[in-house]
């Protein structure tokens, strides 16, 4: 739901400490704030409204922008591959995407763990997901 998904967001917010002496990560969170308040105001007009005056803002809620979404700010550079060895988990891997099947397959079959588990063995069969999972069948 839209509440669950800024509650994630705040509490990923909550982790964060803004370094003394860094203004541009106080104005970071601090806009992130405003981000997360705009967010509420269609669900809790009035608490959304305190808060947008309560961070110093003098004109309504109402009046505000809403966020501007940007596809660029979401993309990943690398996604997390599960490695699995006849169908066991055995190892992950953070690798570029959109690695071709081959370049998948050749970084699991190199990574130590899997070796542990491959022993030597022929490997009859290797399965990959694009940028989720490899499985090596032996």
């Amino acid at each position: 739901t839209a509440i669950s998904a800024v509650m994630e967001l705040l509490n990923d917010l909550a982790l964060v400490t803004p370094a003394p002496g860094h203004p541009h990560q106080a104005a970071l969170m601090r806009l992130a704030l405003e981000s997360v308040t705009l967010l509420l105001a269609p669900i809790v007009p009035h608490v959304a409204e305190e808060l947008w005056l309560r961070l110093g803002k003098k004109e309504s809620l109402l009046r505000a922008q809403w966020p501007v979404w940007r596809e660029e700010a979401i993309e990943q550079a690398t996604a997390l591959v599960v490695i699995q060895v006849n169908g066991k988990l055995r190892s992950r891997l953070s690798l570029p995407v959109g690695l071709a099947d081959d370049a998948l397959a050749a970084q699991a079959l190199a990574d130590e763990n899997v070796h542990k588990f491959i022993q030597g063995r022929p490997v009859k069969k290797v399965i990959v997901v694009k940028n989720k999972l490899v499985n090596i069948v032996v």
